[in-house]
């Protein structure tokens, strides 16, 4: 999606951020096997950076995302462009630049699925699994 924006806005330089080791949440969400590694196109200090994300819900991928751009230096602006915002932040966090807003409830997902081409992207709204119970061991 950030390399589609950017293609639109004429903007030759796009990288990518690896949040996983600033995650919140990395107990429930281990870091994978495979990941993709921090690629910054240039020096960060001084520039603007526009951070392009999917589905902004609670703000805490948002949180990630700019605690791993701040571990390469201090940009001089920071925008958020998100495809979907949800709403129900946790986080003071708003995007600048929002392609459609949806009301989805807590217990839903808000799926976001891009193709080949425009045409064939999706944003689906499905209720959420039901978290499988967990065993607790009291001493």
């Amino acid at each position: 999606m950030a390399r589609r924006i950017c293609a639109k806005l004429g903007i030759k330089r796009v990288g990518d951020l690896d949040i996983s080791f600033h995650r919140d949440d990395i107990g429930k969400h281990p870091i994978p096997k495979e990941f993709t590694p921090t690629l910054l196109p240039g020096d960060v200090n001084g520039a603007t950076v526009l951070l392009v994300d999917d589905v902004l819900f609670s703000g805490r991928t948002v949180k990630a995302a700019l605690d791993e751009l701040f571990d390469h230096g201090r940009p001089g602006k920071v925008e958020l462009a998100v495809l979907v915002d949800r709403g129900s932040r946790k986080l003071p966090i708003v995007a600048d630049f929002v392609g459609t807003t949806v009301n989805a409830a807590e217990n839903e997902d808000v799926i976001v699925s891009l193709g080949d081409v425009p045409s064939q992207d999706r944003i689906d709204i499905r209720a959420r699994a039901p978290k499988a119970p967990r065993a607790v061991s009291i001493r």
